[in-house]
Parts: C-alpha cells; structure tokens; sequence
C-alpha cells in the first residue's frame, strides 16, 4: 500500500502539475487573469536555476569525503536506470552517477566490494529486478564476482537499508564504516534511515550534485529552465519521503 502511495504522491506534487492545475482553474473563475499570473509566476520561480541551486545548497550539505583507508563495502542505492523491455537490459539515467562513484571508489582501492540494493520501482513489472540487471552489467564490464553483493527485493529506500542490514548480518558484515553512495539529494534520508536498521559511522559518499557554485550570470539568474523544474521536483518528492519515513518511524 505504502508503494502505490508514494508513486501517487509523487505525481502530486510535480510542479508542472499544479500549474496546469491553476491555468485550468482560472478558466472558470472571474478572477482569471489573476490566477492566471499566479500560475505563470509560480512556473518561473518552480523553472529559475538560481533560486532552485540556492535551495540545493541548503539541502545537500554532505561533502565528498577523503576516505584514508580501504573500507571493507560501499553500498549502492538503486534507482539509477530503466530496464529495456524489448532488449532486456538497464538504460542507466543521470542517477547512475551514483554506480560510478562506487567503481570509482573501487579501483582506487578505497573499499573491497560493492553492494547493490535495488528491487523493482515498476508497479506493471514487479520481476525487473534492478539489481539483477546492474550485477549483469558489472559482470560484462570484467567487475570480479567476489566484488560484487546484491539485494534484488527492496522497493524503496526503506527496504534498501532493511535488506541491506539482514544480507550484511547474514554474511557476518560487520554494518559500520559503510560507504554510502547515492545522490546528494537523498543522502539525508538514506542516512537516517540506514542508521535507524543498526548502521554505525556511516561515511556519506555524494553523487549526482544537483547544484553547483553560485553563479550570477544572466541566463542562470534570470532565464527560466525546463530541467530547473525537474531538479526542483527531486528536492520536493526527497522532503515528502522524508516527512513521511519520519511520521513512520523509518528514519
């Protein structure tokens, strides 16, 4: 319930929704151009690249660490592709940045192995297993078998701590000094709810950084960006889970 709960509400609070909800709106209301310059402003505040890094830089407040030692694992949080139904692979998106961090980390001997927590995010297709997929591509890409972990149940980042800490356990992986790869954005609750299933001295490994050094240029100040607003509606979709996980006790 919980799972259909959350993709619905992440269709609710997409910013391109509400717009069209208020020009929609205006159309039957007498104050119709008011509303309708409510929506339009509403568009370009949700669409200003600096308004929307100022907020990324209040919410992504963890630094790339210097890690001095070789740590035993890094974990991986999925959501970082679309499975090809026709070809039966992964098409990675701009998430996958976070798999890349990791083999990073990796080849730079900065942790052992690498696990990879990730179920199905699809409701029409439950056995795409994310995980399954990426752990085929490690392997085309000469990643050892023995660097590799993987967790193909979890729906969410709730279930990706969960089944997390229950293979660490049941591999007697101690659950301390794990490196935490995803993106900038959902490290907080990652965070928070990976310490909340028993995880000690986690090391926060940013990736995917959806803002950058102030800048004061024109077009970033002052032109409108269709990819600002998805930017935004990571930030908006990261504070509704975290509010909830909170409300229930996950994190």
């Amino acid at each position: 319930m919980f799972f259909f709960l959350s993709k619905i509400l992440a269709f609710l609070f997409m910013p391109l929704f509400w717009f069209f909800v208020l020009m929609i709106y205006s159309f039957f209301s007498k104050y119709k151009k008011t509303i309708q310059i409510i929506a339009l402003s509403f568009l370009y505040i949700c669409s200003n690249s600096f308004i929307v890094d100022e907020v990324g830089r209040w919410w992504e407040k963890y630094p790339v660490p210097k890690i001095e030692k070789t740590q035993e694992l890094a974990i991986v949080l999925g959501g970082i592709g679309r499975i090809d139904p026709t070809l039966k692979r992964i098409e990675f998106t701009s998430s996958a940045d976070r798999l890349l961090k990791a083999l990073e980390l990796y080849h730079q001997r900065k942790v052992k192995r690498i696990l990879i927590t990730g179920g199905s995010g699809s409701i029409l297709h439950p056995e795409d297993k994310e995980a399954m997929y990426i752990y085929q591509y490690l392997k085309n890409i000469n990643i050892p078998d023995s660097v590799i972990l993987i967790e193909n149940e979890s729906k969410n980042t709730y279930e990706n701590a969960v089944f997390s800490a229950k293979l660490l356990d049941s591999l007697h992986i101690p659950k301390s000094n794990i490196v935490l790869v995803t993106s900038a954005y959902h490290l907080r609750r990652s965070i928070a709810v990976f310490e909340k299933q028993g995880f000690q001295n986690i090391i926060p490994f940013p990736a995917e950084r959806t803002s950058g050094p102030r800048k004061f240029e024109l077009d970033h100040c002052l032109l409108p960006h269709p990819d600002t607003m998805s930017t935004l509606y990571k930030y908006i979709h990261e504070w509704i889970g975290f509010i909830i996980y909170k409300i229930k006790s996950y994190a």
